[in-house]
């Protein structure tokens, strides 16, 4: 399938979805994420769900590495416009956030956090195949933001449904996920 088809056929899909729906596959998605073996995590970097999209509950699985760590330190993307570029800032309790372009919730301050020390990236995402590539919203933020992780930074999807055999126009500059987890399994790549 290629990722113009994927996009629209998985935005429909999610946007279908009612919040009971999707309530209960979070938590499945949750479940499934706690049987997971991570290493020690030191930083993640999360990101808002835009409630507009029907995305995952990312909050859920966040909480979950901060009960595990309390020490954890937890970012979230700051996006330029003008570059299609992101940056990780990295938030406390108190970071105030403020919904910016398309929807995404952005804090308004904090320090910002180089790509070489995130641990783990929460990756959004509308459909992933089985091969680990993934078809997101189609600028590119992510894609360029991950190249310039470590390479043992792991990337983690959360789809409600489950993957496409294969996506047919990734592109070589496409950075697979590690792992993506749905309300059934858990997928390693």
């Amino acid at each position: 399938m290629l990722k113009k088809e994927a996009r629209k056929q998985y935005r429909e899909k999610r946007m279908q979805l009612s919040e009971m729906e999707m309530s209960k596959l979070d938590d499945l998605m949750l479940i499934q994420f706690q049987t997971i073996e991570l290493p020690f995590l030191e930083s993640l970097l999360s990101y808002w769900p835009i409630e507009e999209n029907n995305e995952p509950n990312t909050h859920l699985f966040t909480e979950f590495l901060k009960f595990r760590n309390p020490e954890l330190r937890i970012c979230y993307p700051v996006a330029d416009f003008d570059t299609l570029s992101m940056k990780a800032v990295a938030t406390d309790i108190d970071t105030p956030f403020e919904k910016k372009a398309l929807n995404i919730y952005e804090p308004d301050e904090g320090m910002m956090m180089p790509a070489a020390g995130i641990d783990m990236i929460f990756v959004p995402l509308l459909a992933f195949d089985k091969r680990g590539y993934r078809v997101g919203y189609g600028k590119g933020f992510y894609d360029k933001y991950l190249v310039q992780c470590r390479k043992d930074c792991i990337k983690a999807g959360f789809s409600y449904f489950e993957p496409l055999d294969r996506i047919d126009d990734h592109h070589d500059f496409d950075v697979p996920l590690d792992l993506c987890i749905t309300p059934q399994n858990v997928y390693v790549f």
